[in-house]
C-alpha cells in the first residue's frame, strides 16, 4: 500500500497537476464566500473545464474546490451573518455576533483552523477506509450495488428539506431527466421529443450548473444592493489561535459526527453541522452565550462540515453512492473519465485512491492558510453589490455550458434548467435529490439489467439485497410515525430562519405550476414510454410510475393550499425572464451583442455604477469571456439572422 501512496504523491506534485489543484481551490473560495452557492456551483462551474485536462489534474482541481468551500464560506458567515449554506449557519449566528462585538478575528482564526482539522480527518478516514472497506466491496454483485445506489437516492429525498414527498418527486425528476437519450440496453432514445440535440441526453454540466447556479444567481441579483452595509476590520488572531487550542477536543469530536454524516449517504453538511453544534450546546455548562457569540459553537459548526463534505466521497468512491449533490458531481467526472467506483476500481486504480486523499489534505491546510491571508482584505470589499459579481458569473457559467456540444441549445438548455431550479426552490422541492437522482441513472439502470438478466426476479429474496433494503424500509416507517404523531403541530426549519427564508415565503404560484408541469410531463412520458422495448422501459418506470402520484398528490396540495401572491417585491421572475431573453437573442443576433447588453443591465441597472468604471470593468468582463472561448478552443455561438458571433 506505502509503494501507491507515495506514488500518488509524486503524480500530484507534477507542475500542471498542483496548478489545477491550486485553481480548484481558488475558485472553491470565491464560490464559499458567495452567499447561496457553495460547493456545488464550484464544482458545476468548474466541470467543463475538467476535460481539457488529463483524468488525474481534473479531479484535482474537482477536489481542490470541494475541500476547501466550508473553510472559505466562514468568512462570509462571520463578516455578513450571510451563511454560504445552511451547513454554515451556526457559524453565522455565533460568528456575526462575534464580529458586531469587534472579535471578528477571534471567531474567524477559531472557524479556519477547525475547518482545516475536519478536512484533514476526513482525509485520515478516507485513507483508512480503502483498505479496510476494499474486501467488503469485493463480495458485492450487481443486485446489492444497485441497492446502495437506490438507498443513497432515498435518502437524499427524505433527509433533505422538511416535505418527504416533495423530496422523493424531485429524485424522480432527477432520474427522469437521466434517462433522456440512449438507452443502456437496448436500441431506443427516449424522450427527445425529435430533437438531435437531445439524442445524446442531458449533460452533467448543464444540470448541475442550471438547477444550483443560475438559480441561485437570480436569488441574489434580485435581493440588490450591496452585500454588507457596516465596514468591518479584521486584525490580531492571536486569540482565535488560543481559543482553538483550548477547544482542540470539542473540535475533534465534531469533526468525528461530520465523518459519520458523511458516511451516511446524503446526511450532508447540514444535518451533521447541527448535531455538532447542539452537542456543543449539552456539552457545555455555561449555555446562556449560545446565539449571542459563543465560540464552542464556531468550533464544533465547522470542524464538522468540512468532515463531512470529505467524508461523503467515502460512499461515493466504495459504492457508486453519491454522498451529497458535490459529491453526485465528482461522481459524474469519474464516469466521464472512464473510472467506476466500487469493486474494479480500488482493485485496478489505488493510485487514483490515494491521489484523492493526498488532494484532500493539501487543499484542506493550503485553504485555511490563504483564508488567513485574504481575509483582512476581504473584509474592506464587503459593500460591493451582488451586480457587479454577478455579471462575469453567469456569462462563465454560459461558456460553460456552451463547452457540452457548442449549440445554441446548451445555453437554452441551461437557462429551461434555471428556471426549473428557480420553481423547484420557491416551490420547496429539494434539488440535491433531483441531481443526485441524474448521476444515478445510468449506473443504477446498468445494475437494474444486469441484475434481472442474471437472477430474474429472484435478486429481490437475496440476503444482502434484504439488509440493505431495510434502510429504505425501517426510515420510512419511522418518517410515517413522526408524521402521524405530529400531525397538525406547526414545524420550523432552523437553517432557514438562519438564512432569513422563512417558512411564510413559500411562493404557492410557484408551487401550483411546478407540480402541474411535472404532472403532465410525467403523464406523457409514461404513455410514450410504452412504445420502447421492454428492457428500455425498466428504468424509466422506476421513476415515472411512483413519480406521477407523488407529484398529482403535490398539485392536489398546491390547488387546495393556493393563495395567489400579492408580494409586490416578487423580482425574481423578471430577472428570469432577461435571461430567457438573453438566450433568444443570442440565438437570433449572435453572442457580442446581447451578452453587451447584458452586461451593461447588471452593471448599471442592478448594480448602479457609474458610467465610467462600469464600462471599464465590463469591457474586462467581455474581454474575459472571449479569453475562455479562446482557452477552450471554442467559438462564439452565431446569430441565426445575422450570421454575427
Amino acid at each position: 500500500m506505502l509503494e501507491h501512496v507515495f506514488t500518488a504523491l509524486d503524480a500530484l506534485m507534477d507542475p500542471i497537476r498542483l496548478l489545477a489543484l491550486f485553481g480548484g481551490m481558488l475558485v472553491g473560495m470565491v464560490f464559499g464566500m458567495l452567499p447561496g452557492l457553495g460547493g456545488v456551483a464550484a464544482v458545476s462551474i468548474l466541470l467543463p473545464f475538467i476535460y481539457y485536462l488529463d483524468d488525474f489534474s481534473g479531479l484535482a482541481m474537482l477536489l481542490g474546490a470541494v475541500s476547501v468551500v466550508y473553510t472559505s464560506d466562514t468568512i462570509t458567515s462571520v463578516l455578513l451573518g450571510a451563511p454560504g449554506s445552511p451547513a454554515s449557519a451556526p457559524t453565522a449566528i455565533e460568528g456575526h455576533a462575534l464580529a458586531k462585538q469587534g472579535q471578528a478575528a477571534r471567531a474567524l482564526g477559531v472557524g479556519f483552523l477547525a475547518s482545516m482539522v475536519g478536512g484533514l480527518m476526513g482525509a485520515l478516514i478516507l485513507l483508512v477506509a480503502i483498505p479496510v472497506a476494499g474486501p467488503i466491496v469485493l463480495l458485492l454483485s450487481t443486485p446489492e450495488l444497485f441497492m446502495f445506489a437506490l438507498v443513497g437516492l432515498c435518502f437524499a429525498s427524505s433527509m433533505i428539506g422538511k416535505d418527504l414527498a416533495k423530496g422523493l418527486a424531485s429524485a424522480c425528476l432527477g432520474l427522469f431527466l437521466g434517462v433522456v437519450g440512449p438507452a443502456s440496453a437496448a436500441a431506443d432514445f427516449r424522450f427527445t421529443f425529435g430533437q438531435v440535440y437531445l439524442l445524446d441526453g442531458f449533460s452533467l454540466t448543464i444540470v448541475a450548473l442550471g438547477l444550483f447556479g443560475v438559480a441561485e444567481a437570480i436569488s441574489m441579483l434580485a435581493a440588490g444592493g450591496g452585500i454588507s452595509h457596516i465596514p468591518i476590520t479584521v486584525s490580531n488572531w492571536g486569540e482565535g489561535f488560543r481559543d482553538f487550542w483550548k477547544n482542540r477536543w470539542l473540535v475533534l469530536r465534531a469533526s468525528i459526527i461530520g465523518v459519520f454524516g458523511g458516511f451516511v449517504p446524503a446526511v450532508g453538511a447540514s444535518a451533521s453541522t447541527w448535531v455538532a453544534y447542539g452537542h456543543a450546546i449539552r456539552s457545555t455548562k455555561d449555555k446562556s452565550k449560545f446565539g449571542k457569540g459563543e465560540i464552542r459553537g464556531i468550533a464544533a459548526s465547522e470542524g464538522a462540515n468540512n468532515a463531512t463534505v470529505i467524508a461523503d466521497l467515502v460512499p461515493t468512491l466504495l459504492f457508486s453512492v453519491p454522498g451529497g449533490p458535490a459529491a453526485a458531481i465528482f461522481l459524474g467526472a469519474l464516469f466521464s473519465f472512464g473510472y467506476y467506483p466500487g469493486p474494479q476500481m480500488i482493485t485496478q486504480n489505488p493510485d487514483l485512491m490515494f491521489l484523492i486523499v493526498w488532494s484532500v489534505a493539501l487543499s484542506s491546510v493550503v485553504g485555511a492558510a490563504l483564508c488567513f491571508a485574504i481575509t483582512p482584505l476581504l473584509a474592506r470589499l464587503t459593500r460591493i453589490p451582488f451586480g457587479i459579481i454577478a455579471a462575469p458569473l453567469i456569462l462563465i457559467m454560459v461558456v460553460g455550458a456552451y463547452q457540452a456540444t457548442s449549440t445554441i441549445g446548451d445555453i437554452f438548455m441551461l437557462f429551461s434548467l434555471g428556471t426549473l431550479g428557480w420553481m423547484m426552490k420557491h416551490a420547496e422541492w429539494p434539488r440535491a435529490p433531483a441531481l443526485v437522482g441524474f448521476v444515478l441513472a445510468k449506473p443504477m439502470e446498468q445494475y437494474f439489467w444486469l441484475a434481472n438478466q442474471i437472477h430474474g426476479w429472484s435478486w429481490l429474496l437475496r440476503p444482502g439485497v434484504l439488509i440493505i433494503g431495510s434502510f429504505i424500509v425501517v426510515p420510512l416507517i419511522l418518517s410515517f410515525y413522526r408524521y402521524m404523531r405530529d400531525r397538525g403541530q406547526p414545524r420550523h426549519d432552523i437553517a432557514a430562519q438562519a438564512l432569513d427564508l422563512p417558512d411564510a415565503k413559500d411562493h404557492k404560484t410557484v408551487s401550483l405550476i411546478l407540480a402541474a408541469a411535472v404532472s403532465v410531463a410525467f403523464a406523457w412520458a409514461i404513455y410514450e414510454m410504452q412504445g420502447f422495448n421492454p428492457s428500455s422501459r425498466l428504468m424509466p418506470s422506476l421513476a415515472l410510475f411512483p413519480g406521477l402520484p407523488l407529484v398529482l398528490w403535490l398539485l392536489f396540495r398546491a390547488i387546495r393550499d393556493y393563495v395567489p401572491s400579492t408580494d409586490p417585491a416578487f423580482k425574481e421572475p423578471m430577472i428570469l425572464i432577461v435571461l430567457i431573453g438573453y438566450a433568444i437573442a443570442i440565438w437570433a443576433i449572435g453572442f457580442s451583442i446581447p451578452t453587451i447588453a447584458l452586461i451593461l443591465w447588471m452593471l448599471f441597472v442592478q448594480a448602479g455604477m457609474r458610467p465610467l468604471p462600469g464600462i471599464i470593468y465590463g469591457t474586462i468582463v467581455f474581454g474575459i469571456v472571449w479569453m475562455l472561448f479562446d482557452l477552450l478552443r471554442g467559438d462564439a455561438p452565431v446569430g441565426a439572422f445575422t450570421g454575427l458571433s
